[in-house]
């Protein structure tokens, strides 16, 4: 009897190897095509846009063709940033020197004070390029950047302010997705000898998770504060079906935020938020099996409405960050999760085909739906962050288990 048991856990034992080795190598080939498609696409665009050193790209616009964009817009630093993970993954010399290139044609935005999004600007462009580099000029860039961010923190609100329109309409307007931005500021109180950016960057955490979140832990999009008491005067969806609605793409940014200022800062309260807001994510029973959320949880017309395939991107880069954070259950199911979307939008549904989708990666985001704004087409920052969750599932879940 006691031999058949051993048998039997022996039989069991080597199932479980072989399904694992099994899952491993289809994940292995879900990563490969993903950085081979994107590499295709990458150089493409690059290649295109060579000599306009003004503009980046940006979307498809309704006439079907590349839409760009001037460094001044909120998206200038992506294309760069995907050019740099590339090259980590490559060290291919071509695309360093398109990274290079694409990365120096932002270097003005470090001495921007108009825009709360010269985190995502600098960090993805320069903030890469330094980490694969070591550039000094790279360094000054980004400390100045920093600085410039740094400006438009309020101390009685305890925030950066976002927009600067619409005065009429918000008084100190902070949207979810300037938890993005934060990162420069770690960053460069980690490369200097100035605390303040830090402390900036907590202070605007916490207000974020006092007043951005429901009881639920899904978020607003903005919240607008009284600038002579600091408290909330409205809370608003301005990018949602509704002010009430979870709107998809800022629950992303609110997961990986709150993931990044764990890894930033090591308070396990930004943990627990991180932790909140990927459960509300992924037991959400609105989220398809595919794990490509609409655009809006709470869209009145799912199943039929568009998914958002840049929420997805950003949702799985940060759960993946978040899986090695976490143990247990929680771990595997934040870890299954970000392998199912990794699937799904490396499938023909949703990775371009070589030469196609004016040379972007992915197909089917959307940007601004209730103005008419980029409705299901490619977006440079769902390219950013699929191919960012593509390298940090090769580097941190398929090497790592060559060692186990």
């Amino acid at each position: 009897m006691k031999t058949k048991s051993i048998f039997f856990a022996v039989c069991v034992s080597i199932i479980c190897v072989g399904c694992h080795v099994s899952h491993k190598n289809e994940m292995r080939q879900v990563v490969d095509r993903g950085l081979e498609r994107a590499m295709i696409q990458s150089k493409l665009m690059a290649e295109c846009l060579w000599a306009e050193k003004e503009k980046m790209p940006r979307t498809i616009g309704k006439d079907g063709k590349l839409l760009t964009a001037s460094i001044h817009w909120w998206t200038s630093g992506f294309f760069p940033g995907v050019l740099w993970y590339l090259y980590e993954e490559t060290q291919n010399d071509s695309i360093r020197q398109y990274a290079e290139d694409y990365t120096w044609r932002v270097k003005d935005i470090q001495y921007t004070t108009n825009n709360h999004d010269v985190g995502f600007m600098l960090n993805c462009s320069f903030g890469n390029g330094y980490r694969l580099t070591g550039n000094e000029e790279y360094k000054k860039v980004l400390l100045q950047g920093a600085e410039s961010l740094s400006t438009r923190f309020n101390p009685i609100i305890g925030c950066i302010r976002s927009w600067d329109w619409n005065e009429d309409i918000w008084q100190f307007p902070v949207i979810i997705d300037n938890m993005m931005n934060l990162e420069l500021l770690t960053w460069a109180s980690k490369n200097s000898d100035s605390v303040r950016y830090v402390n900036i960057a907590k202070s605007h955490a916490d207000v974020t998770m006092k007043h951005h979140f429901r009881p639920d832990y899904s978020c607003y999009h903005v919240v607008s504060y009284d600038t002579i008491s600091g408290l909330p005067e409205k809370k608003e969806t301005n990018q949602g079906y509704a002010h009430e609605s979870a709107w998809a793409r800022g629950q992303s940014w609110a997961l990986y935020g709150y993931t990044m200022m764990y890894r930033e800062t090591k308070d396990s309260c930004y943990l627990e938020q991180a932790k909140n807001v990927a459960h509300f994510l992924m037991e959400h029973p609105r989220l398809p099996e595919d794990k490509i959320p609409y655009w809006d949880f709470d869209a009145p017309d799912i199943p039929n409405a568009l998914r958002d395939a840049s929420a997805a991107a950003i949702m799985a880069s940060a759960l993946i960050e978040l899986s090695q954070y976490t143990d247990g259950d929680f771990s595997r199911q934040c870890l299954s999760v970000a392998e199912t979307q990794l699937k799904t939008l490396s499938s023909p549904e949703y990775l371009a085909e070589p030469g196609t989708n004016c040379n972007f990666i992915l197909k089917h985001s959307v940007g601004n739906y209730p103005v008419n704004g980029e409705m299901d087409v490619p977006l440079t920052y769902a390219d950013y962050y699929y191919v960012e969750a593509l390298v940090r599932y090769k580097k941190d879940i398929l090497l790592s288990l060559i060692h186990i």
